[in-house]
C-alpha cells in the first residue's frame, strides 16, 4: 500500500469554498459496503436512511478563532495548543522571525518565545493573554483560497458546538440543524479537531507518516449510552477515532486524554458501524480511514461518482454515508 494508491482527481471548481444557505440542503451519498451499491439523496433523508437501531454519536467541539496577526501585521500565530492561560504553542509564519527570545504584539498582550519543539511550533508565553473574540480570525482550510468573514463565525460552527478548542471544524456535523438533531437518538464525546487536519501526508509509505495528537474527552452519561447502544453511527472521523481509540471489546468507558490513532487499511474497527463523513482530500489520512472503513476499491469508485455528478468538496461540501 503506497500514499498515492489513495489520489483521485478533482476539477476545482467543485471544491465548495462557501456553505449553502440551508445547511441541511447539502446532497448525501448512500454508499453499502455490502452490496456496494451506490445511490444519491438529500440529506434531511439522513434518519430515513440510518439504519435501525443506531445510536448517532457526534463532536460537540467549538471552533475557536485561533490566527492572529501582530500589530504591525508582519508576524501570522495560530494558536494549536495552551498549557495554560499564559503559555501558547503556536505555529509561526515567518518562523526564522520569532526565534527564542523575539517578542511579538498583538493588541495590547505582548508574547516572548520561550521553546521551540520539533513540529517547528514556539511556546508563547503572554504577559496577559490576546483576547481571541477581539483580535483572533478562524484558520480556514487553505483550499478556500480566501479569508474568513463574519458569516463563517456562525457557519463553520456545528449547531451543537459546545466546547472550545477546536482549531478545524468537524465538518460532518455541520449540515445537521437542531430540527434533524431532534429526530435521532444521539450523544456526543468532544474531540478538538487540531491543525494536524491541515497536514498533508509527506511519505509515500503511509506506516511512516507522524500522526497528530488531539485531545478528547467522554462523559459518563454518553459512555454508558455508547456501551447500551445495539449499532453506533459515528458523525465524522474525527468521532471514529475517539470511538476507535478507546474500544476495547465494545466496552468504552468514561475519560479524557489525547490520541494519535491512524486509521489505513486494514483495519478491524471495533465500534463504529457506520460512518457519515464529508469529501475528502487526495491522498489524505482521512481518505485512508475512510478506505479502511469501506474499502479502497469502493471509495475511489464512489468519490468518481461524486466527481461525475458534481458534489461539492470539502468542508463546506457534501456528504457521504457509509453504512
Amino acid at each position: 500500500m503506497r500514499t498515492s494508491d489513495f489520489h483521485y482527481e478533482l476539477p476545482p471548481e467543485l471544491i465548495a469554498s462557501r456553505p449553502l444557505e440551508n445547511r441541511a440542503g447539502s446532497r448525501m451519498m448512500l454508499v453499502n459496503r455490502a452490496t456496494g451499491q451506490i445511490t444519491h439523496h438529500a440529506f434531511h433523508h439522513f434518519k430515513d436512511l440510518l439504519p435501525p437501531d443506531h445510536l448517532v454519536v457526534l463532536n460537540d467541539t467549538k471552533v475557536i478563532p485561533a490566527r492572529l496577526f501582530s500589530n504591525d501585521g508582519n508576524i501570522e500565530l495560530v494558536r494549536t495548543n495552551a498549557s495554560d492561560a499564559h503559555h501558547w504553542w503556536c505555529l509561526v509564519r515567518p518562523g526564522k522571525k520569532m526565534k527564542i527570545g523575539r517578542s511579538v504584539q498583538v493588541g495590547t498582550s505582548t508574547g516572548t518565545v520561550v521553546d521551540t519543539n520539533e513540529k517547528g511550533e514556539r511556546l508563547i508565553l503572554w504577559d496577559h493573554p490576546p483576547d481571541l473574540e477581539k483580535h483572533g480570525h478562524l484558520a480556514l482550510p487553505h483550499y478556500m483560497e480566501r479569508e474568513a468573514d463574519r458569516a463563517d463565525r456562525d457557519r463553520y460552527q456545528t449547531v451543537y458546538a459546545k466546547k472550545d478548542g477546536a482549531i478545524a471544524a468537524p465538518t460532518a456535523g455541520l449540515h445537521f440543524t437542531p430540527e434533524l438533531l431532534g429526530e435521532i437518538d444521539h450523544t456526543f464525546l468532544t474531540l478538538h479537531v487540531g491543525v494536524g487536519t491541515f497536514r498533508p501526508v509527506k511519505v509515500e509509505d503511509p506506516s511512516e507518516h507522524e500522526m497528530h495528537s488531539e485531545h478528547y474527552f467522554l462523559h459518563q452519561e454518553a459512555a454508558q449510552k455508547i456501551n447500551s447502544a445495539k449499532k453506533i453511527a459515528a458523525v465524522g472521523t474525527t468521532v471514529t477515532r475517539v470511538l476507535e481509540h478507546l474500544a476495547r471489546d465494545r466496552q468504552i468507558a468514561a475519560c479524557s486524554g489525547a490520541t494519535d490513532i491512524f486509521i489505513y487499511p486494514p483495519f478491524q474497527f471495533k465500534a463504529v458501524d457506520t460512518l457519515l463523513t464529508n469529501f475528502h482530500l487526495p491522498c489524505s489520512t482521512l481518505m485512508m480511514l475512510i478506505s479502511a472503513f469501506a474499502s479502497r476499491e469502493l471509495i475511489l469508485e464512489a468519490y468518481a461518482k461524486a466527481v461525475e455528478e458534481k458534489y461539492r468538496f470539502y468542508s463546506y461540501g457534501d456528504c457521504m454515508l457509509i453504512i
